[in-house]
């Protein structure tokens, strides 16, 4: 016996419920978290208008997004050169290029692979999220939007060592309008 016990019910999380963490930049419903699962959290994320989290890389954590409404600019491939400012103009070696996501649309991410968001429309987009292992996008999440949260333009020192906490390495700027 593995020392766990036998789970004998599920979790049901009804639309509208979840905890919510949110700041002018994102705003985050937590779904599934590491409480409950062993292999991923899951998040609802509403991404607005002139949101761009920024091409980035994990060493550890695979994630998949899945475009529920509206449109997102997205990029998951290695470029053949990372430029420092702006991943939309990225290209890889096989001539993949950055994809304008459509609700349907599902982007999954290895580990150590670069990859991006960002909404350039005028119009709230909303994704469902999965990211494993189970805590560390939790925390990251609170910790970043308590960050976003405090008015003005992002603190982008404080973004960087918290994403160096969590296994992030930032390519390009996290920006907001």
């Amino acid at each position: 016996m593995s020392g766990l016990a036998a789970a004998t019910e599920g979790l049901l999380v009804p639309p509208g419920h979840g905890r919510v963490v949110q700041a002018p930049a994102q705003h985050v419903t937590f779904k599934v978290t590491g409480s409950h699962s062993r292999m991923a959290s899951t998040f609802e994320v509403i991404v607005p208008p002139g949101f761009d989290v920024g091409a980035h890389v994990h060493t550890r954590s695979e994630e998949l997004f899945y475009v529920l409404e509206g449109e997102l600019d997205v990029l998951a491939f290695e470029p053949r050169v990372r430029t420092p400012d702006n991943w939309q103009k990225w290209e890889s070696s096989s001539g993949n290029r950055v994809v304008r996501a459509t609700p349907g649309t599902v982007i999954v991410v290895p580990p150590g692979c670069p990859h991006a968001f960002a909404n350039p429309t005028g119009e709230p987009a909303k994704m469902f999220f999965q990211a494993s292992p189970p805590p560390d996008h939790e925390r990251y999440f609170e910790e970043l939007l308590e960050i976003l949260g405090s008015g003005g333009p992002p603190d982008h020192a404080a973004i960087e060592a918290l994403r160096a906490r969590y296994d992030i390495e930032q390519l390009t700027p996290l920006r907001h309008r």
